[in-house]
């Protein structure tokens, strides 16, 4: 049995930017609304853009990517891409990437252990609505998904409030199972599934893995914490330290990749932050490490849309 920290301290977007990628397909869901295998194993660059210090961190991972021809989702924050809509357009409009949702303010949708508690109702329409209409509206290509602040240990499931407004905006997916269980680091290499339990059968999760980088390296200066289980389900994927270089950050990643491959997983994402990235590492050696790896793998470079296309492939 796992004991957890609390216990133990007593506490055209998809179709179009799906077109310029491989689409091996899926099988459809099973009655609990659970992803199936998938023998061709996706992996999914991802940026949460969320701050003024994002865009020359953008700048740097943009130009990688071009050079790698490696596909990404970019789920960006209504008020970072309205602060200079004119770069993040010249950046971001390009069929290799999605744009998705980062709502609009990076404000929480449900209540997590360590970051805080939700907004109002009212507030949370205006994060998931605000957003997405900004998107399209520079864009000009439906967006399609959306990932909320921080993200859950328990993605949304039976919030039927806030699952109805994401439905109601016209998002296909949401990507908000971030953590592992109990909040803990880090996020386990969870498949998608639909909301079909919640009464949204057509609404889909499609998690991240792995830490939130910004922790391994203490950008957000919450020192040591109490954030992994014990014993661990993946030892191998916790360092004994904050890293300290691009090489230390490849090795946990690493793990991840591996792993998703030995277990015939759907897909794998991490959870990363461009204003980290580039203040960690603003030659982006890592991001070339995870790349060059992720290909030696063979695993199939994809967007969160191109995932989402590949589980419904009749929409």
């Amino acid at each position: 049995m796992q004991v957890s920290r609390r216990d133990l301290i007593g506490a055209a977007a998809a179709a179009t930017i799906a077109s310029h990628l491989p689409q091996p397909r899926v099988n459809a869901a099973d009655a609990a609304g659970n992803a199936p295998t998938n023998p061709a194993t996706r992996y999914i660059a991802a940026y949460d853009t969320e701050s003024p210090a994002c865009l020359p961190a953008c700048r740097r991972i943009v130009a990688v990517h071009r050079r790698l021809e490696m596909p990404a989702t970019f789920f960006i924050t209504g008020r970072t891409l309205e602060a200079n809509v004119k770069e993040y357009k010249e950046l971001l409009a390009d069929p290799l990437f999605e744009v998705a949702s980062h709502t609009w303010s990076h404000k929480l949708l449900r209540d997590n252990a360590l970051c805080g508690r939700a907004v109002s109702p009212d507030e949370q329409r205006q994060e998931i609505f605000r957003s997405k209409e900004l998107i399209e509206s520079v864009f000009e290509r439906p967006c399609i998904g959306l990932r909320p602040a921080v993200g859950f240990d328990n993605a949304l499931k039976g919030a039927a409030d806030t699952l109805k407004l994401i439905h109601d905006a016209g998002y296909r997916y949401v990507s908000s199972l971030l953590w592992g269980p109990d909040c803990s680091m880090p996020a386990l290499i969870e498949p998608p599934f639909h909301y079909g339990g919640d009464g949204f059968p057509d609404l889909w999760e499609l998690p991240g893995h792995g830490w939130h980088e910004n922790l391994l390296k203490n950008h957000n200066r919450w020192g040591a914490r109490r954030l992994t289980l014990w014993p661990s389900p993946m030892p191998g994927a916790i360092p004994n330290d904050f890293v300290k270089t691009p090489q230390d950050e490849f090795a946990v990643n690493r793990v991840f990749l591996e792993a998703a491959l030995q277990t015939n997983k759907p897909h794998i994402s991490f959870i990363w932050h461009p204003w980290s990235l580039h203040q960690f590492d603003p030659e982006m050696k890592m991001l070339e490490l995870t790349f060059t790896h992720a290909r030696t793998l063979n695993l199939t470079p994809a967007t969160y849309a191109s995932l989402h296309q590949s589980l419904t492939p009749t929409l």
